[in-house]
């Protein structure tokens, strides 16, 4: 087998996030949204000495499970990769990969208990960001997401479903206003245009949403009747707030040089299991709020009786976790990088009456050298590439009794497990958590404790 060749494959088995696998001539090929039972053709674009990664080209035999995509523009657009596949059976896939991924690394001898569904499996989620752009060079103004086998074709997803309609009324209005105005739109490679992004946040329990309009500064665009045409729509929920973003960074993401309030206030709120938490424009907040009460209640179920010990919660973002834990313990610490999400947490923990969190911010590897208390529990959530590894070692230092870890990526999880069951830990539970239904992604939470 060779790279740059296409070649026929029958797809055996499935790995995260959401690969088929197949194998010729002994090696192991990887194929994105690609089926077990299929028999395809793809192109071989990577190869090592272990395995090699494929793009599907074409499906010659097909499986008769799949089912027709709620959405029409399914086939396009490459915000979803598995709406064609049964939900219960997008769960049995899920689960089956994270299990491989524990055997593989030969962790053995925990109590698995399964996969929990989303609440939610379509309009679950309370956040997207949709990218200007087009479909074709120099066509027709889009906004959504991004074109599936397309470096930059963006495909406009005003129909959307895993969204609910108060984010495809937006996301059309925005599109049909800045037709009209012929704006250009921002282009990667040459670093010239003026719009960039539509970022909506909706709070699922509480109905709260904020519009944020992203542009460059390369164009002095007058906004005040966009926002007039927004704040005069009707909504399921209810607008708290419009607000528009500079962004001249040369890379593509969302980010703010500077930020203008609109209209309203620049944040939200949202409740999750009592606890209500501000969500500002550039918060980390899990975009699946039914889903993440269900994830957090497994944290809270996996740390026991609390009440007599602390906890630390790395990684701990607008301190959601940690004040979830905060009821059943003496108390909670929380370390996080960014100091915005650390004064979010603060605030949070004020707005909810919490006297028992403090939270640090800083370089997780870095701060938790100084921290002189000593954690009975900690709880791990880090972001997907896993523990820094000298944060690693200081966790195991602190020898706590129990750790509940929290990850967004087992391929890094189970990778960060082996060390520290190299230093007398033990895996005791695991379950999974699917907050990402027709993604490949998963959640999975551990129970770990000393021998």
């Amino acid at each position: 087998m060779k790279k740059r060749k296409f070649y026929e494959f029958n797809i055996e088995d499935t790995e995260f996030p959401g690969f088929g696998v197949a194998y010729h001539e002994g090696t192991k090929v990887l194929i994105k949204n690609a089926l077990p039972g299929q028999k395809v053709e793809a192109f071989v674009n990577k190869k090592t000495s272990e395995y090699a990664k494929a793009r599907l080209s074409k499906i010659i035999e097909d499986v008769d499970y799949k089912i027709e995509p709620k959405c029409s523009i399914f086939n396009f657009c490459g915000g979803c990769s598995h709406q064609y596949i049964p939900y219960e059976m997008q769960l049995e896939h899920k689960e089956k990969q994270v299990l491989k991924l524990f055997k593989e690394a030969n962790i053995e001898g925990f109590e698995f208990l399964g996969i929990e569904g989303s609440p939610e499996v379509f309009e679950y989620r309370n956040k997207m960001e949709f990218t200007f752009g087009d479909i074709e060079k120099g066509g027709e103004l889009t906004l959504g997401m991004h074109a599936k086998g397309k470096s930059f074709g963006i495909v406009t997803s005003n129909i959307c479903h895993i969204v609910d309609e108060d984010f495809r009324i937006i996301l059309d209005k925005v599109l049909n206003y800045f037709r009209e105005k012929a704006l250009p739109h921002y282009r990667i490679m040459s670093h010239e245009g003026y719009l960039r992004n539509l970022v909506v946040r909706k709070g699922k329990n509480t109905g709260e949403i904020l519009i944020n309009i992203v542009t460059t500064s390369q164009i002095n665009f007058n906004l005040d009747e966009i926002t007039e045409m927004l704040t005069s729509l009707k909504y399921m929920g209810d607008l708290k707030g419009i607000i528009h973003t500079i962004n001249d960074s040369l890379s593509d993401v969302v980010q703010a040089d500077s930020t203008e309030i609109l209209f309203g206030r620049d944040y939200i709120f949202e409740e999750i299991l009592g606890l209500k938490f501000k969500i500002s424009p550039f918060s980390f907040f899990q975009t699946n709020s039914k889903g993440a009460e269900k994830l957090y209640s497994i944290v809270r179920d996996f740390m026991g009786d609390a009440k007599s010990k602390t906890v630390f919660d790395l990684y701990c973002g607008t301190g959601t976790i940690g004040q979830i834990a905060a009821h059943n313990a003496k108390k909670v610490i929380g370390i996080e990088l960014i100091e915005e999400a650390v004064i979010a947490a603060r605030e949070n923990a004020e707005l909810n009456g919490i006297e028992n969190c403090e939270f640090i911010a800083g370089d997780v590897a870095k701060v938790i050298k100084d921290v002189t208390e000593k954690p009975d529990i900690i709880i791990l959530d880090p972001p997907r590439p896993g523990v820094h590894p000298d944060a690693l070692k200081y966790v195991a230092k602190f020898d706590p009794k129990d750790i509940v870890y929290v990850s967004c990526n087992p391929k890094s999880l189970v990778e960060d497990l082996k060390v520290l069951i190299s230093e007398g830990y033990k895996v005791e539970k695991v379950k999974v958590m699917d907050m990402f239904p027709h993604t490949g992604h998963v959640e999975t939470v551990a129970l770990i404790t000393k021998k």
